[in-house]
Parts: C-alpha cells; structure tokens; sequence
C-alpha cells in the first residue's frame, strides 16, 4: 500500500530550497531540460527579491511522501491581471497556478486541490494554468517540442502532464508558440524587396540601442511595448520593481547590435529584442555558478558564440498595425539582426516567440521569413 501523501503550505527558506531542488531530482535523466541556476529560481520565488509581487500574492505547496518531497505547486493572484477585461483572459475573480511538478499523478491531484482549495478562499471564480508565476516569465504547458532544449525564458515539462491536467477538468484557453528557423541563409526575395524599399525611404530609420544608455532605452522599448501588446489576450502591463527586475536579469545579455529601435519621421514606432541563447552555457553548470560556472560563464558573457537567438519580444505600435509599414519595419530590424547574429556570434538558429496562437501578423512574418513552429504552450483554465 503507497504511502500517504501530506500536502502543506510553505514559507521558509528551507521549504524554499527544497521547491527549487525538486526538478534536479525528476528531469535528472531528460537530456532537453535545462537547470536554471538556483539563486535566480529562488529569486523568483522570494517576495523580498521578485518585484511581481509587489501586485501579487502567491501560496506555494510541497508535497511529501515519507518524508520525502515528491512535488510542488504555486497558487497565485495578480491583481493587475484582475484588472484587466476579462475578454482578455483574465478579468475580476480570476487566478492562476503553476510551477507544477509531481512524481506521480496522485501526487499532482492533491497538489491541485490544495491549490484550488487556497484560490477559492481568496474568492477566485477561474483558474487558469499553468502561468508561472507572472505571465511574463513561463506561460502554458509544453505540449509540442519535446526532443530539444527550451530556449532562454522558455519552460520544460514532461509529457504526462498534460493527461493529467486535462483529467483534472481543465480545458484549453489559449496556446502560445515558438518558431524556428535557419538563419544563415538570406531571406527569401520578396522579403528583400521589402528591406530595400524600406532603406530608401528617408523617414525611417532602424538603430541599434545603446547599452550606455540604458534606462533611457528600456523606457522607449516599455512605451511601444505596452501601447502594442495593450489589447493582447493575458497582457498584464509590467510594474517600475518588475522593470528593473527584468533590467538586472537581462542587462549582462543586452548587446547593442541584437536590439533594435525603429524610428518613422524621428518618432520610435517599433523594436525588436533579440537574446543569445543563455541556456546553451547553463546546461552544463547544474543549476551553480560554484566552483567555477562563475569563471565560464563571465568568459561567456564577454563574447558570446551560440547556436540560437532568441526573440522574446517585438511591438509595432497599434496606429501602424494595419499598414504595410508594419510588417516593413519588423522585416528590416529581422533583418539586420539576422546578420549581426550570424557574422558576429555565429549563430545558426533563431527562435522567435513566444507568440499567442491568434497573433496572425506576427505568425505571418514568421511564417514569411521561413520559419516554423517548434513548441507550442497550453494554458488551461477551469470554473471553481
């Protein structure tokens, strides 16, 4: 007869560890999955140190069996998400879980509960999941893309899960999608066509950023970031401490040729952010920078060759949405990233996403440039 399994709530540092020790142990043999490096999952987990909460709140819960930790959940509420219209995924009475992980599907059915049990004495009405934590950060279930690593940003899971998930009640709401996509030949001749139309008409510009500059920079990206993504199914507008979380965590990656900001009669209309694909050195460190992952990835860091980019984020300002110029200036700063990629970090691949599945400007110029969709994410939701 198997033990039974003791589900608890957690808040110490010690309870904390262990939440993040947890998937070292399960993906132990997955060779697709990739250690985050321990300080920053705790980080992220930790109200003091993670800026989402600073308009959230969140439950996290351990799952023992013999005295041994066999899963893990956060049940969470993001007020700002609660603010939004609920036609965009969230609205009034709504909340998420995520960071899931279970040795077992029993032991994921009572993790649930617990979770369910905590957001509806918090008077939620929807659940949707998993969303970890932020929408920002790790969202939808890997249900597509097993057989290579996730990207920097992007998650893992095991396959099972989703039989589980769906089992428990849930329904699909929403996928988000990532592309690949060769990048070392050039794109196809009507893209080119575009590009050069583009570099002869004298009201647009496409610069690079400037990392001296860097607050400076990042408040132009938030601008067009929020006034694009504004109406976008789940967009919650990040936060000043969310802002300069993301600031620390993405500054060491930033390079100047791999961000771009377009410009139409001197007014910043568009960009695009473009990742080296962090992931690739941190495979090998164990989730540590002890005793010299610090040495290698700071050796790393000072001239980055990978494999992949990854583009994370791009907005195009609504007034433009419906216009050629749109998809003009995103195949121009595509394009000159593409080169950068290539002759100065000799890259190979490129990802772009994640991309909500409803999006079809940008799957189209995804679609346009040659690329394909290599995972897909289920976010699930449920009545409670």
């Amino acid at each position: 007869m198997a033990a039974a399994i003791t589900i608890r709530p957690i808040s110490s540092k010690r309870d904390r560890k262990a939440f993040v020790d947890l998937p070292f142990r399960l993906y132990r043999d997955d060779p697709n999955w990739v250690p985050p490096l321990k300080g920053e999952a705790l980080g992220l987990i930790t109200p003091e140190k993670n800026g989402w909460y600073s308009h959230a709140k969140a439950q996290l819960f351990l799952a023992e069996r013999d005295g041994r930790v066999v899963g893990r959940i956060s049940a969470h509420i993001d007020t700002l998400a609660q603010q939004m219209p609920a036609a965009q995924g969230f609205g009034p009475g709504s909340g998420q879980w995520g960071l899931m992980e279970a040795e077992d599907e029993d032991i994921f059915r009572a993790l649930l509960g617990s979770a369910e049990e905590w957001l509806r004495a918090q008077g939620v009405a929807l659940v949707l999941g998993p969303i970890s934590q932020s929408i920002w950060e790790e969202p939808g279930l890997l249900i597509e893309g097993f057989d290579h690593p996730p990207t920097v940003m992007m998650g893992h899971a095991k396959p099972a899960y989703r039989g589980w998930i769906e089992a428990a009640g849930y329904h699909p709401i929403k996928q988000v999608m990532t592309y690949e996509l060769d990048i070392r030949p050039d794109f196809p001749p009507i893209v080119q066509r575009i590009i050069k139309s583009g570099e002869k008409n004298p009201r647009i510009v496409v610069r690079e950023v400037d990392k001296r500059r860097f607050d400076e920079e990042a408040a132009i990206i938030l601008s067009i970031l929020n006034d694009a993504w504004e109406a976008n199914w789940g967009f919650v507008p990040l936060t000043p401490p969310e802002i300069k979380d993301v600031g620390v965590k993405l500054k060491p990656i930033v390079f100047n040729d791999l961000i771009r900001i377009a410009e139409l009669d001197g007014k910043p209309v568009a960009f695009m952010i473009t990742l080296p694909d962090l992931n690739e050195p941190l495979a090998g460190l164990n989730g540590s920078l002890l005793p010299f992952g610090w040495a290698k990835l700071l050796l790393w860091l000072r001239k980055p060759k990978v494999r992949t980019m990854r583009v994370p984020l791009m907005g195009v300002v609504k007034e433009l949405q419906s216009s050629r110029m749109a998809s003009q200036l995103a195949f121009m700063m595509i394009e000159y990233i593409r080169r950068a990629s290539v002759t100065r970090y000799s890259a190979t691949r490129g990802e772009i996403g994640w991309i909500l599945d409803d999006n079809q400007g940008m799957r189209s110029i995804a679609e346009t440039i040659g690329s394909r969709v290599n995972k897909v994410y289920q976010i699930y939701g449920k009545d409670l």
